[in-house]
């Protein structure tokens, strides 16, 4: 095989692996981040794109992110792809904070006063076993409220973030491509297209 180990790994290098990656737990957001920035689309249709991701994470709809997302980017001209890559804000390491955040900000907004501190365990306890009609008032109603806040100020942040960072990835990869064709960068700054 190609990619095969000459030497197989044994139990405990694995196990190692599982919990403390080689290349280290900022790979795959460098490698996400690259892989948004190269989008070809305008700077404006990605950073939408985006921006209806996040949004849709922070919501309580788990399953129906990508969906979500999918809808909100359409609806604001941006870029899918961007949009489905953006969802991965929620996984298994942020979706505890995320909703214990939604819904803590939710009671603020509302004005419920819960009796005692619910904790995520609890939180998700009470997602899994309980009916809509039990869940709403008690649990979805909060997370739906707090998600519209924070969701839409991160949207609005990564959507800042993210026209600022492409349109500086995309000067210097013009200005690269200028150099690498042989045209000076005042002749650039001119108008002037002629060598």
């Amino acid at each position: 095989m190609l990619f095969r180990r000459r030497k197989k790994a044994s139990w405990p290098d694995r196990l190692r692996e599982f919990f403390w990656p080689r290349k280290g737990f900022t790979r795959p957001a460098r490698y996400l981040a690259k892989r948004i920035l190269r989008l070809s689309a305008s700077p404006h249709a990605v950073a939408a794109g985006v921006a209806a991701g996040i949004f849709s994470a922070f919501t309580p709809l788990l399953g129906f992110h990508v969906i979500l997302a999918l809808a909100l980017a359409y609806l604001t001209a941006g870029n899918l792809l961007a949009a489905a890559l953006a969802t991965t804000v929620a996984n298994p390491l942020t979706i505890p904070l995320i909703a214990i955040a939604t819904f803590r900000l939710g009671e603020v907004v509302l004005g419920i006063h819960s009796a005692e501190a619910v904790t995520a365990g609890e939180l998700f306890h009470m997602l899994e076993h309980l009916e809509l009609s039990e869940l709403w008032h008690p649990v979805l109603k909060p997370m739906l409220f707090g998600a519209s806040i924070l969701g839409a100020a991160a949207a609005f942040l990564a959507y800042g973030a993210t026209l600022l960072a492409l349109r500086s990835f995309k000067a210097r990869r013009h200005a690269r491509l200028m150099q690498r064709a042989g045209l000076a960068p005042a002749v650039l700054s001119r108008g002037d297209t002629t060598p």
